[in-house]
């Protein structure tokens, strides 16, 4: 299987169309390329905001209402053109009012049927919290495809190990991120990195990019697109299958053998996935002793 990560820059747009042509453009990019699975990062759908005008963008409370307003839309154009091209995409996340009084920040997994099932975001961010006050939303899921389970952890989520272990039956495990600064990249990065390694899986990172100084919310973003895999058999030493160039917008690409994650699981090095039950079993109360 083929998968493809973006590194999304977002526009400001004048009509539906100028969205839905762009949209339609990414995917038939990467499809072209022959990918059979597509990640979109977080919060890419933000740039719906200014479709209500740079006004309404640049507020941030009347620029989440406006976002989550066009949520049903822009649904309906990823459920066409998963259907059209017969591949899983996992929309871009946005925030959405889903009957509370304030927003989940929710991503979108649409299978080649145009079924659509919702992933949200379980750990909110400083920022996240105040000014915005989203909320966390409905419980993580393991979504099995024709590709294998997959599973999605929205950027800082990807930073909480046992956020992770929840997912540990997943083949692939998508990380849509958004992130202001360089460091806040490289924690994502490190962290899909990281629950590749233990629950030896295929993690796939997609990543904004670029200034949007119309939005309060993402104003400033880093990032690249990356997939990550354990470094053991059958995988790179680095765990690196494919990194995107930093800010540089674009789809990066890594072809997987659709028996890599069994493989590695059965008959790895090590089985980090297996012996995490280890540490339950031993006595990890720390006596703190003196040198001085």
């Amino acid at each position: 299987m083929k998968l493809a990560t973006a590194a999304y820059s977002m526009d400001v747009l004048t009509s539906w169309a100028q969205y839905e042509d762009k949209i339609s453009r990414w995917v038939s990019e990467a499809v072209g390329q022959g990918a059979g699975l597509l990640l979109f990062p977080e919060y890419g759908a933000m740039e719906l905001a200014t479709l209500a005008g740079l006004d309404v963008a640049g507020d941030l409370e009347a620029s989440l209402h406006a976002v989550s307003e066009r949520v049903p839309d822009a649904d309906d154009l990823h459920a066409r053109l998963a259907r059209e091209h017969k591949v899983h995409i996992c929309a871009a996340s946005a925030p959405v009012f889903a009957g509370g009084a304030r927003p989940v920040n929710r991503a979108r997994f649409f299978a080649p049927s145009g079924a659509m099932i919702h992933q949200d975001k379980q750990i909110m961010t400083k920022f996240e919290r105040d000014p915005w006050d989203v909320v966390p939303g409905d419980p993580l899921r393991i979504i099995d495809t024709a590709l294998g389970r997959v599973g999605i952890l929205i950027c800082y989520d990807s930073e909480f190990p046992l956020l992770g272990r929840a997912l540990k039956d997943v083949d692939i495990l998508l990380v849509p991120s958004c992130t202001e600064a360089l460091a806040g990249y490289w924690r994502v990065r490190i962290g899909a990195m990281a629950r590749a390694l233990e629950n030896q899986c295929v993690a796939v990172m997609a990543s904004t990019v670029g200034d949007c100084r119309w939005s309060e919310a993402v104003d400033e973003n880093t990032g690249a697109g990356g997939i990550f895999g354990p470094p053991d058999l059958g995988f790179p030493s680095t765990g690196v299958l494919a990194e995107g160039a930093l800010n540089v917008p674009g789809w990066t690409f890594a072809e997987i053998a659709e028996d890599a994650v069994a493989r590695v699981r059965r008959d790895g090095v090590v089985a980090n996935r297996t012996h995490w039950e280890e540490q339950d079993a031993r006595d990890l109360v720390i006596t703190s002793v003196s040198l001085r």
